[in-house]
């Protein structure tokens, strides 16, 4: 899953990127009020995280305008303004919930974990390949109920090859959509095929039944083999 953070302090919107990134949510960072409404208006994204006080242009400001153009993705705002004053503007405005700095980073976790669960209500919240299953609000990975460790990279490649069951994906469809490369670059396969190995070996090696196969000189498949 996507998340989009719009903070302009470097050490807070570093902080909340690595910790989110442990938990393997794929995560950009704007740090001015434009960049962020540039990039909310231009990509998709499961979760906004948005500071109130912003260069440019306000965080209020921004999630007023994001609702009056009917867009329903999540919107979690962080910040030091912690009046009752405060809250109720921003919720007025459209928020989702509200979270007053400083934070436990465990219940910024639970917090997007709860928004996320209440705004995919109408979309698929589990993969599933076989025994093989991938919780998106979670972020669990399982086969045959043992949990699977991955990294963020890894997880990213198992949710891009599930959501794509059965069809060959090839090296330039995940450089660009895991690495957001827009060019081929010998440097780059070479990391997608040693963390395909990685999640072969995550995936696959405890099994007789294999789901990752290589299509030599195309791509990979993940899914059940035929009879």
């Amino acid at each position: 899953m996507r998340i989009l953070i719009i903070e302009d302090e470097k050490k807070v919107a570093g902080a909340i990127r690595r910790g989110l990134e442990s938990e393997q949510y794929e995560i950009r960072v704007a740090a001015t009020g434009e960049d962020g409404f540039f990039l909310v208006n231009n990509e998709t994204f499961d979760l906004v995280i948005l500071d109130l006080m912003l260069p440019k242009r306000d965080g209020i400001e921004i999630l007023a305008a994001l609702r009056k153009r009917g867009l329903q993705t999540p919107v979690l705002i962080l910040t030091a303004k912690d009046t009752v004053e405060d809250r109720v503007v921003g919720l007025d405005a459209g928020a989702d919930d509200y979270l007053v700095k400083p934070f436990a980073f465990p219940e910024l976790v639970a917090r997007i974990r709860a928004l996320l669960r209440r705004g995919r209500t109408d979309q698929v919240l589990r993969l599933r390949v076989a025994n093989l299953e991938m919780d998106l609000v979670t972020r669990r990975v399982t086969r045959a109920g043992r949990n699977v460790e991955l990294t963020s990279k890894e997880y990213e490649m198992l949710e891009y090859l599930m959501r794509h069951q059965d069809q060959t994906v090839s090296r330039e469809m995940l450089a660009r959509e895991i690495w957001q490369a827009t060019a081929r670059a010998t440097p780059l396969d070479n990391v997608i095929d040693v963390t395909i190995a990685r999640l072969r070996r995550k995936i696959d090696d405890s099994f007789d039944a294999k789901l990752l196969r290589t299509v030599r000189g195309v791509g990979f498949v993940l899914g059940e083999v035929g009879p």
